[in-house]
């Protein structure tokens, strides 16, 4: 798009979890709100942005080698600035500046509603600003917010943490948990039903602690309820629960809510005891594979993925089997694996008995290649099953050659299906529904060609029907089943028919899956 010259232009480059992903929706939507619009992909932006994350050992790295790198872009681009928010930042408070003293603005979590202020009074005053608050300034969901997808949103319900893991540097850098009000949660999900949205993910760090600031422990189980009764609320997803506060309400909740989707999210970390005492996590083995096994009793075909950190301090050959014997009998649809990583401010990074590196290296690929048979296994029984999709924006990076559309199952999984030679006016949206019959699985995906002669590939919809012989005439046999277009997939076509203000995707890294947005996906594994 042609800028005019008195208007400045944006790019934020988020690394992290989910809640960063929605920080940065909101410093999007705190920049348009002060007149700057979304570069152009590719484009030198006046204004470059980093929302940063602390969790994991290279994010520093990251973080300042890209810095590096645009140093000598903003030399000879007069009057750009960078900024330095999130995690990172409110960690490192004057070590940004100090080894990037190019950087205009650092500012952190706590006062995210700052920046157009900040990036203002660096510009005038002609010198670097540097605010870093010690509590939350403003509850992110009063701030401005530009949503990078149409059909689907995320809601925080609280932010902050109160737990003490020893190995997670989030409590220090986020603050103690604070709650949003049931009736404010509720009404923002009606205004993005109103606005198209049909999936909504519920954000926490602790989200089945929701509730504890104004002292109603059932707090969760009865906002999961009260999302069921949102008329054109089609699915509902929350993330991540913590295993010590999971109850049988929020169980019993999920069973009983059609719109609560049928997939989990629930941390592992480790399957040993003595780990899991010296991580700080107030479970142990037995309580979480007893939640395991009540979730699979009240809702039979639910997919329960987790989190494993390999190679704590003081971590044994045999508390390692531990956890491959968790993973083996609770099945998990995916996991997201990760290495120890020491992190100066947690107590684990002084613990004695640090793990070799070569060691963690074989434990994390024993541990990988064990998930992915049991993901493989798992997805390999979906063969021939019916699943409704929601169908998504550019989840398959091979969609386009393999004439495939991709989407998610009510159970979080990816699939991706063939349209064959289905007209384009044809084709179902993001934000559309369409039911498909699972031929082929992978570890980490599944997918649904149709085939010729099977009569269940003709492919009905609001508009009438399509017959088998229809979408032969068109060169190949579409694997959808039926077709739903919802009020969703009419808000992305909006957002088509005008490109000036559709946002480019954004740029996601450090532990978060590029897989479409927003992505409905556990956050990174230390914060829950």
């Amino acid at each position: 798009m042609a800028l005019q010259e008195d208007v400045k232009s944006y790019d934020i480059r988020t690394y992290g979890c989910q809640m960063n992903v929605h920080d940065s929706e909101r410093l999007a939507g705190l920049l348009e709100a002060a007149g700057y619009v979304r570069s152009d992909p590719g484009a030198e932006a006046d204004v470059v942005v980093f929302n940063t994350c602390a969790v994991r050992e290279n994010a520093d790295n990251r973080l300042y080698g890209n810095l590096g790198h645009l140093a000598s872009v903003k030399a000879r681009k007069p009057g750009m600035q960078i900024a330095v928010g999130g995690c990172l930042a409110q960690k490192d408070r004057g070590e940004v500046q100090r080894r990037a003293p190019w950087v205009d603005v650092v500012f952190g979590t706590h006062n995210i509603g700052s920046l157009p202020v900040l990036l203002e009074r660096a510009r005038v005053q002609e010198e670097a600003q540097l605010e870093i608050k010690e509590s939350l300034e403003a509850f992110p969901s009063t701030l401005p917010t530009r949503r990078e997808s149409a059909y689907a949103a995320w809601v925080s319900i609280s932010v902050g943490c109160n737990n003490t893991c020893t190995f997670c540097i989030v409590p220090s850098l986020r603050g103690t948990e604070k709650d949003r009000r049931p009736g404010e949660i509720l009404r923002e999900i009606e205004a993005l039903v109103a606005e198209g949205v049909v999936e909504v993910t519920l954000l926490g760090q602790n989200v089945n602690s929701y509730g504890a600031e104004f002292g109603d422990r059932e707090a969760f189980s009865k906002l999961l309820r009260a999302c069921g009764e949102v008329d054109g609320l089609e699915r509902v997803r929350f993330t991540s629960p913590h295993p010590r506060d999971f109850t049988d309400d929020v169980i019993e909740a999920m069973a009983q809510t059609p719109n609560v989707m049928p997939s989990l999210h629930m941390p592992l970390q480790s399957g040993s005891d003595s780990v899991l005492r010296a991580m700080r996590r107030s479970y142990r083995r037995d309580r979480y594979l007893g939640i395991i096994g009540r979730v699979r009793e009240a809702i039979p075909h639910a997919a329960i993925t987790t989190d494993v950190i390999v190679g704590f301090p003081g971590e044994t050959d045999a508390d390692f089997e531990h956890t491959l014997d968790v993973v083996r009998e609770a099945r998990f649809a995916s996991a997201f694996t990760f290495q120890y990583s020491k992190r100066p401010g947690t107590p684990a990074a002084d613990m004695d008995q640090q793990v070799p590196k070569e060691v963690v290296q074989e434990r994390y690929e024993r541990l990988v290649a064990l998930q992915e048979e049991i993901s493989w296994a798992e997805n390999r029984a979906l063969v021939g099953t019916e699943v409704e999709l929601l169908v998504a924006e550019g989840e398959g990076r091979k969609d386009g050659a393999t004439r495939r559309l991709s989407g998610r199952a009510r159970d979080n999984r990816l699939v991706h299906f063939g349209v064959g030679e289905t007209a384009q006016a044809d084709l179902p949206r993001p934000g559309d529904a369409v039911t498909v019959v699972i031929t082929q699985a992978a570890p980490h995906h599944l997918i649904a060609d149709g085939v010729a002669g099977d009569a269940a590939v003709a492919v009905a919809s609001t508009a009438g029907t399509t017959s088998e012989a229809d979408a032969a005439a068109h060169g190949s046999v579409s694997a959808i089943r039926s077709l739903r277009r919802l009020r969703s997939g009419d808000a992305w076509e909006r957002r088509q028919a005008a490109p000036a203000e559709e946002p480019p995707k954004p740029s996601v890294s450090l532990g978060m899956p590029s897989v479409g947005v927003p992505v409905p996906l556990p956050a990174a594994p230390t914060c829950g």
